[in-house]
């Protein structure tokens, strides 16, 4: 019962699910034509030496996982005075992206046609139990996934699904398209010092032509990666719930669909080598394409305050009931072109 991962295959490919996180990887989808293609990304640190003594989320970091609460708390400092008022200092049980992205869940009892996990939050937590149910479409070259949330009291917290993926070595390679949304918002203040790209607390309504920080000629996000190293965010509202991320060179794209009832917006993690503290050490190359109610992954006090996205209109968190337990299912699936 306590096996770190468990592996299925069905007629479309095979795919692995880990304890830590319950996170989802690697997933090899077999194509129409008969190709294999492994789409999800693997952090290179994955068994390196001394990765035990990294928190929970790091020390396996990979694939798909859904994060209860989704984001965590950053200082104050070069924010704007309309962001700043709720930023506060993270709460004393606060984890990066929540209890259930750094610890081992359960396996649940299946009918091997999917697999089924859960993970007990502790005793004082507002949330109760989480669960994940993996599931392969015997049809196609897709995996379903459900994801329901059980809380104790009356709450509102941020949540939110936070699926990496594989880039190719070469820039511009891969082409991202989120399809039509509403609005475009880059990051209030910097992530990475020294590697931010992006104009601070912009908006915009092409992902084609972002704002350039030193002022010059607007960023094409959708060509990844980018040919320098940087650490960004981009956070999308009014998406039609589905992204996909194709490989024109390797004939494929990967698909991701959600529903916007639940998650309202879609924060993309522009992870290119901009990290150089270890583990990252300037290796890490992935784009997250993650549907979210949080405002840019911030912790829960700025997700449930009057923040500056929340009064926009946009939901940055979610009310939840002891009385119904929340549900959602979203499907990752991979097709040639």
């Amino acid at each position: 019962m306590n096996d770190p991962e468990r592996c299925l295959a069905w007629a479309h490919g095979t795919l692995t699910v880990q304890r830590l996180g319950a996170m989802l990887a690697p997933v090899e989808f077999r194509l129409r034509d008969g190709r294999s293609v492994s789409p999800l990304h693997v952090a290179p640190w994955a068994g390196e030496a001394g990765t035990d003594e990294l928190p929970g989320i790091l020390r396996r970091l990979r694939g798909e996982w859904p994060c209860v609460p989704f984001g965590y708390s950053v200082p104050a400092d070069d924010w704007p005075a309309e962001w700043v008022e709720h930023l506060g200092p993270p709460a004393d049980d606060e984890e990066v992206h929540g209890h259930a992205s750094n610890h081992d869940w359960n396996w649940l009892d299946d009918d091997g046609t999917a697999l089924r996990l859960r993970l007990n939050y502790p005793a004082a937590s507002t949330v109760a139990y989480v669960e994940r149910v993996v599931r392969p479409d015997p049809e196609a070259a897709a995996v379903d996934l459900t994801f329901r949330i059980a809380v104790r009291r009356l709450c509102r917290l941020p949540i939110g699904l936070h699926p990496v993926f594989r880039l190719p070595a070469e820039p511009g390679a891969a082409r991202l398209d989120v399809g039509p949304f509403a609005l475009g918002r880059t990051y209030p203040a910097t992530v990475e010092p020294g590697k931010a790209v992006f104009a601070a607390d912009r908006s915009f309504t092409d992902l084609a032509a972002v704002p350039a920080r030193d002022g010059g000629s607007p960023i094409d996000a959708t060509a990844l990666p980018f040919g320098f190293d940087t650490e960004e965010l981009l956070q999308i509202e009014g998406t039609s719930g589905r992204a996909a991320l194709a490989h024109p060179a390797e004939g494929y794209r990967v698909v991701l669909n959600w529903d916007v009832a639940h998650f309202p917006s879609v924060l993309l993690w522009l992870s290119n080598r901009g990290r150089t503290a270890s583990p990252w050490n300037g290796r890490h190359l992935t784009v997250g394409i993650e549907p979210i109610s949080s405002p840019f992954g911030l912790g829960s006090a700025t997700a449930t305050a009057d923040n500056p996205i929340a009064r926009s209109g946009v939901a940055t968190a979610r009310s939840f009931s002891p009385d119904v337990p929340f549900e959602t299912r979203y499907r990752l699936s991979a097709e040639a072109i």
